[in-house]
């Protein structure tokens, strides 16, 4: 988390972290240098099962503004070690995202894993591309078969990023999870209907048989 922390931790912050006794844990993770840092497989491999993601932007008014993004599950993309890029799905077109983007490119995003109590915060300068402007990367960001029309895309230089602590994250679970959880359960009961009824006819049969 070196740049992140370098990003991320101000003036104001470190002055809290040393309040309350964080500041020389946080001190040893820092690092001197401007380089961003980089997406390892780790980073790729976690973005590839998310099918949602909270983005914040900043206003020209200074207002901040976080938005959900969702798609299919690895609707995210990494384009190389230092960026990610997604596809800007047609929506209420209230364009609020893009418009902050075009006068401050710095985002903030944040990627949960509920099932694993994980997360994953990304600091990034972020750019708007369309079909005229960059049509080879937005055909990357793509999703085959997904049906839904694809505007614009964001493409995100990361310039940080931290991995959180699973303190209080509630372990929630998709249809699809919940599904995959179940089958085995709702095999095994099949089978033992099936094997009552089975059961059951024989029982019936020695009834009407003869003594």
């Amino acid at each position: 988390m070196g740049r992140f922390a370098k990003l991320a931790f101000t003036p104001a912050a470190k002055a809290l972290q040393e309040q309350f006794g964080s500041r020389a844990a946080y001190a040893r993770m820092e690092r001197t240098g401007d380089a961003p840092d980089v997406l390892t497989s780790d980073e790729a491999e976690f973005l590839s099962q998310r099918d949602s993601f909270y983005m914040s932007s900043i206003g020209a008014n200074g207002w901040p503004y976080i938005q959900h993004r969702g798609g299919p599950q690895g609707f995210v993309r990494v384009l190389d070690p230092h960026t990610i890029g997604f596809a800007d799905y047609r929506g209420n077109k209230q364009y609020i995202s893009a418009g902050n983007v075009s006068e401050n490119d710095r985002v903030a995003l944040i990627f949960v894993d509920y099932p694993n109590r994980a997360r994953l915060k990304v600091l990034a300068r972020a750019s708007v591309i369309t079909r005229e402007t960059d049509a080879a990367t937005l055909e990357r960001l793509a999703v085959p078969g997904y049906g839904a029309k694809v505007e614009r895309g964001f493409v995100l230089r990361v310039e940080g990023f931290d991995w959180n602590c699973p303190q209080h994250i509630t372990p929630r679970f998709t249809e699809a999870e919940i599904d995959s959880a179940m089958r085995p359960m709702v095999t095994e009961l099949d089978t033992l209907r099936a094997e009552n009824r089975t059961l059951r006819e024989e029982l019936e049969r020695l009834k009407r048989s003869p003594v």
